[in-house]
Order: structure tokens, then C-alpha cells, then sequence
């Protein structure tokens, strides 16, 4: 993984955001045939917990995407990072959990006690299995998908697309604030 800078994380963690809401999307419609409801905590299409698990499984995980290391590592690596993957993104759900009620009384996802195995129906172990294979599709080709992606524009370039996310964002932001809290 190269060396990121400000504006690569920040565009990063708002990719990670829309394709978390393009999952979520595609479970309820595709998968579980609920019907489309925009499980975001925003207007926009993102689900801003995805991102902060995507950036939490680069700074615990990303340097095992690295080829170096003996046979043992190289065996033991795919392991590593679904388990840590696992646990990392249930612990960033649980948390989710615990500050979306503080702050709006509820949690998006409240069908885990649908689930056998749940705690609290704030997370369940069918989703956390999912983590964990999302974590190994992340690191191993979503992440360089990204670091190709982003290493073409000129700095310039990816100042101006960073200051138009951004406006973007804190614009939804504002708006959700006002018009749906």
C-alpha cells in the first residue's frame, strides 16, 4: 500500500462510506427482498460506520498486505486478517450501536434479534462472519483498486475533488441535522 496522504484517506473513507450503503442496498433489496429504505445516517448514499471500519482494518491490517515474510506468514496472513476483521468491525458496529442511540434513540440495523446468535440485537455473529470475508475482499482488492484509482489525478487535481466532497458532505450533514434530528 503506498504512502497516503490527507486528502487520499479522506476520499477513501467516503468511497468505503458509498459502497458500505451500495451493500446494505443490495442486501435489503436483492438478498432479503425488503424493499429499498436508505439505511444511512445521512441523506446522502453512505453509511459513514463502513468507512470507519475500512480505515480501522488499513491501519490494523494493511501491513499484512505486504509480500514479504516467511511461508508461515504468508500462510497464516488470509487468517489473520478475517479474524481481525471480524472482530474489529463488530466492535466499530457495537460502538455504532451505543452512539447512534445516545444521540438519535435508535440504530439502523435493530434486526439482529432476528438472528439466533445476537448480543442486545446490536450485533450478531451471520453479520459478523460477513465482516470478516469484507475484510479480506477490502484489503485484497478493494484497497489497491483504490490506490490505483486515486494515484492518477495531479494534486491539484485531488485538492479540488477533496474540497468538493467535502462541501458535499458537511452540506448533507447540515441538512440532516436541521431537517431529520
Amino acid at each position: 500500500m503506498e504512502k497516503q496522504t490527507v486528502q487520499k484517506l479522506f476520499l477513501c473513507f467516503w468511497m468505503y462510506a458509498i459502497l458500505g450503503w451500495c451493500y446494505e442496498v443490495f442486501l435489503e433489496v436483492v438478498v432479503y427482498k425488503w424493499g429499498f429504505t436508505n439505511l444511512g445516517i445521512m441523506f446522502g448514499p453512505y453509511c459513514p460506520i463502513y468507512a470507519v471500519g475500512a480505515l480501522l482494518f488499513l491501519l490494523f491490517f494493511g501491513r499484512f498486505m505486504k509480500k514479504e515474510g516467511g511461508i508461515a506468514l504468508q500462510i497464516s496472513r488470509p487468517f489473520i486478517v478475517f479474524f481481525g476483521s471480524m472482530a474489529v468491525a463488530t466492535a466499530v458496529e457495537l460502538a455504532g450501536t451505543y452512539i447512534l442511540e445516545f444521540f438519535t434513540g435508535s440504530w439502523p440495523w435493530n434486526t439482529y434479534a432476528d438472528y439466533d446468535i445476537n448480543f442486545q440485537a446490536r450485533i450478531a455473529l451471520s453479520p459478523s462472519l460477513r465482516f470478516g470475508m469484507g475484510g479480506l475482499l477490502f484489503l485484497y482488492f478493494v484497497q489497491p483498486f483504490y490506490d490505483r484509482l486515486l494515484s492518477k489525478p495531479k494534486p491539484k487535481t485531488l485538492n479540488i475533488i477533496t474540497a468538493a466532497v467535502l462541501v458535499t458532505v458537511v452540506t448533507d450533514f447540515v441538512l440532516t441535522l436541521i431537517l431529520r434530528y
